[in-house]
């Protein structure tokens, strides 16, 4: 372990620690130094194994051998932290949720267990791992088959169970938000249990850092007036903003 890092060395690992990767050339020019100088400074983070390199670039040591959920959960890490921040603010102790999986919503569980006796639905078992056994909570977790990257159970016996709860707050995480196809996913199974999220909740909400901004996907989740808040990291282009505008959702932009 270094000592003592210099702030350029600091800026490495923070970026490196939020996106997983980084490529040798883009951190040159984003701190706007040679390459030779990225080379000098990440030599001693390399030999002290706070970092591996790779060809070109250089890695979290648990990057290499992670899952792919596991690996999604450091990317853009500080905007979901307080994303899931802002989130907690909005659920009272004795409170019902239902979430649906994603590496969002696995942090913002994180954020709930400083809240008390709640009752919570939901197919991951990441969720359900944090959430259950503590606090005087209530957790129910969907059947189904379970996806072999995130824990998650889907299918139809996960979309029955999920239909017969009514809870107050519907949270779901995105894989692209694009303001003429709204909010979509890239897997079948995850969109239809998304979607069967928001429509059991009284307050339908997405949680979304900035990268899914302007993204299309496969699969349509839902029409933007089916949701009534969206929280993020970023304020949308004029374009998406106009359609969240128009469909009456209530827009909260955090910092992280």
């Amino acid at each position: 372990m270094i000592t003592e890092l210099s702030k350029r060395q600091t800026e490495i690992l923070d970026r490196v620690r939020e996106h997983g990767t980084s490529s040798i050339a883009g951190l040159a020019q984003s701190l706007q130094v040679s390459l030779e100088t990225i080379r000098r400074d990440i030599k001693p983070l390399v030999e002290s194994r706070e970092i591996l390199r790779r060809h070109g670039s250089i890695a979290m040591p648990h990057e290499l051998g992670e899952a792919p959920f596991e690996r999604r959960l450091r990317e853009h890490v500080l905007a979901k932290r307080a994303i899931a921040r802002r989130a907690a603010r909005l659920i009272e102790d004795g409170d019902s949720l239902m979430l649906d999986t994603g590496t969002t919503t696995s942090i913002f569980a994180r954020e709930l267990l400083k809240k008390r006796n709640l009752t919570v639905v939901t197919n991951s078992s990441d969720i359900a791992r944090t959430l259950a056994t503590v606090n005087g909570n209530r957790v129910y977790m969907a059947g189904g088959e379970l996806n072999g990257s995130n824990g998650a159970a889907f299918g139809p016996t996960a979309i029955a169970f999920a239909a017969s709860f009514h809870v107050r707050h519907a949270i779901i995480s995105i894989a692209a938000l694009h303001a003429d196809f709204g909010p979509a996913d890239s897997v079948l199974a995850e969109a239809e249990f998304a979607r069967m999220v928001l429509s059991r909740g009284e307050n339908r909400i997405i949680l979304s850092d900035r990268s899914k901004f302007g993204r299309t996907a496969l699969i349509k989740v839902c029409d933007f007036k089916q949701i009534n808040r969206l929280i993020s990291d970023g304020i949308p282009d004029d374009k998406l903003a106009h359609a969240l505008h128009t469909a009456g959702v209530n827009v909260n932009v955090v910092a992280p």
